[in-house]
């Protein structure tokens, strides 16, 4: 029809035939139904199910940052405690070994009193067998030195002792004496 009637001039070229836009806004009608009522909600679900995806990630994100730190607190609060434990060893450990040098020095200060004592006591005894020898001895020697001096033999034991007595006196007090000067 157009076609017939001629072609059209000056504003005539932009404006199409009203069957046309008739026939083209009931296809763009149609067509707007068909992708309102099938694609958009189609496209809407897929969007919904994006958004809950990447909203379930950042959910999950968060909470794993969340027990990440909670991990973390709870292990500074281990480590911490570790290193008290540590502190409050090495603490013990110091005090256990000043308690047994302590003890060991108070077991060897003992066994040395001991010892000593004990030397001391062996000295005594043979300082008194000493004197008991030395005292036998010299008197023996004095017997013999009054017998070749008087010339007789001293078998009166008793006059011996007394004589050996006397002579070990005299000796004695002469040796006080010279310790005293």
């Amino acid at each position: 029809m157009w076609l017939a009637e001629g072609t059209p001039e000056g504003i005539g070229l932009f404006i199409p035939p009203w069957d046309e836009v008739i026939i083209s806004s009931l296809c763009l009608i149609v067509i707007a139904i068909a992708v309102g009522k099938y694609g958009v909600p189609r496209y809407l679900k897929v969007l919904d199910e994006r958004a809950e995806v990447i909203e379930g990630g950042i959910k999950r994100a968060e909470r794993a940052e969340e027990e990440i730190a909670q991990i973390r607190s709870g292990l500074d609060a281990e480590k911490e405690a570790a290193r008290l434990e540590a502190a409050k060893v090495r603490e013990e450990a110091k005090s256990d070994a000043s308690a047994i040098v302590a003890e060991a020095k108070a077991k060897a200060g003992d066994e040395a009193r001991r010892i000593s004592e004990a030397a001391q006591r062996q000295i005594d005894s043979e300082r008194r067998a000493a004197e008991v020898s030395l005292r036998k001895d010299v008197g023996t020697l004095a017997t013999e030195l009054a017998e070749r001096i008087v010339g007789e033999s001293l078998k009166d034991s008793a006059l011996a002792g007394r004589v050996i007595d006397r002579f070990l006196d005299d000796l004695e007090s002469q040796t006080a004496a010279g310790k005293g000067v």
